[in-house]
């Protein structure tokens, strides 16, 4: 979910172009969320093989790295490792509230309300360890590199951008900011209209960057007080 800071950051529309040669971060997590979250069936199903299994995530992140290479785009996925105890709560309230939402869906199915099952569904969407491993599996097939960090995602992404491993972090949150990642790139796959959740609206998206200096500089704050600014926001 992350830290809701997109009114404050310091943020510049780019083409996916400027970032040809480019080592990017990829918040791994984040992306098969998203995944699960939009390719789907109109009742809010998930696409599957002839056995049954579970594909959408799979077919993102393939179809979605094949564009990040063909754009001259050199990716690295981070893996999220286990999270802090002091998320534990967080956690815990993310579980609930798609176990929830997946009887929501369920309601929603049998008393043919269509339109509410898929909004449902994406709320209930959940990555598991296998679903994780077979993402890893993928991308290795794909000769492209994969970072398992110890804890948190987005922490190790923005290490590697600090090391020069990497130029930037791509997530759709805003927490690599935090852990000191001088660069995020948000929307990364995203072109053109996208349709507002649970709103009939829709609005022109387009690739960013967010520079971590421009967005202390013209907040007039630290790194340590924009910590605080996120705690205080929240998710």
């Amino acid at each position: 979910m992350g830290i809701q800071l997109g009114d404050i950051v310091s943020r510049q529309k780019i083409e996916l172009e400027q970032l040809r040669g480019r080592v990017i971060a990829i918040d791994a997590m984040n992306s098969l969320y998203q995944f699960l979250s939009i390719i789907r069936q109109r009742d809010g199903e998930l696409l599957r093989d002839s056995k049954g299994r579970i594909t959408s995530h799979l077919s993102g992140l393939f179809y979605r790295t094949a564009n990040f290479v063909e754009a001259g785009i050199r990716p690295i996925y981070v893996f999220d490792g286990e999270p802090p105890r002091l998320k534990q709560r967080t956690v815990e309230q993310r579980r609930a509230m798609r176990a929830e939402a997946a009887g929501e869906w369920t309601k929603a199915i049998k008393e043919g309300r269509v339109e509410e099952a898929r909004k449902f569904a994406q709320r209930a969407g959940r990555v598991d360890e296998k679903m994780v491993r077979q993402a890893q599996t993928l991308l290795d097939h794909m000769g492209l590199p994969w970072v398992q960090a110890p804890g948190e995602g987005e922490a190790q992404a923005a290490h590697l951008v600090q090391r020069d491993d990497a130029w930037a972090v791509a997530s759709q949150d805003f927490d690599a900011l935090l852990f000191g990642s001088p660069i995020l790139v948000r929307n990364l796959a995203i072109t053109g209209r996208r349709k507002l959740p649970g709103k009939d609206t829709y609005v022109m998206v387009f690739p960013e960057v967010v520079e971590l200096d421009a967005t202390l500089g013209g907040l007039g704050v630290s790194r340590g007080q924009l910590v605080d600014i996120g705690i205080l926001i929240g998710t």
